[in-house]
């Protein structure tokens, strides 16, 4: 069953975030955009890559009022330590939430319960708390945080525009399409 336009269950969680440990939950997300990214394990191969680039891209995301969070069946203890030994993954400023119940995961539906691990899941969150777009790739492919963002602006364009809504491969000030009647078939 999708999440989308779903409202987000509660969860409370610990997490590492700039090497801290803090605690995250649900209501965090209530009153701005979400990202949150889920991978397989910490001390990993592709997951780093991606971590990283997520922070490369975070100055972005801040300016379109979003938080990142990361989230895998790892404890806050493990990413902490991954964070210590990775040059990628030291770079993280984000919160990196730990799921060792793996509550989050089934929340959101990407947990492979034959490994107990998360599968490579992005999500984005209004700030309403209400599911606006899914991804989910296999374990091999890698994430570009910089489609995020694309899809984050067409998040808040449509939440924006009521009654628009932004076609394949639009980016910000591009053409939108009002669905009607007089539309219908000249697409």
């Amino acid at each position: 069953m999708s999440l989308i336009g779903k409202k987000l269950e509660t969860f409370v969680t610990d997490a590492f975030k700039d090497g801290e440990f803090i605690k995250v939950n649900s209501e965090d997300f209530i009153g701005r955009w979400n990202i949150i990214v889920f991978y397989p394990a910490d001390f990993s191969f592709v997951c780093p890559t991606e971590l990283e680039d997520l922070q490369n891209e975070c100055e972005q995301f801040k300016q379109l009022g979003a938080d990142v969070y990361s989230c895998s069946t790892d404890t806050n203890f493990v990413h902490a330590a991954w964070h210590r030994s990775s040059e990628a993954v030291g770079k993280v400023k984000y919160a990196m939430l730990a799921d060792p119940t793996q509550r989050i995961s089934r929340i959101f539906g990407v947990l492979d319960e034959e490994t107990g691990l998360s599968q490579r899941g992005s999500f984005i969150i209004d700030p309403d708390g209400i599911v606006q777009a899914i991804e989910i790739t296999a374990d091999g492919i890698g994430r570009d945080a910089s489609q995020l963002i694309n899809k984050i602006k067409m998040a808040q364009y449509v939440r924006s525009n009521p009654g628009e809504v932004c076609p394949a491969k639009w980016k910000e000030g591009g053409k939108t399409l009002k669905p009607s009647l007089d539309l219908v078939g000249k697409i």
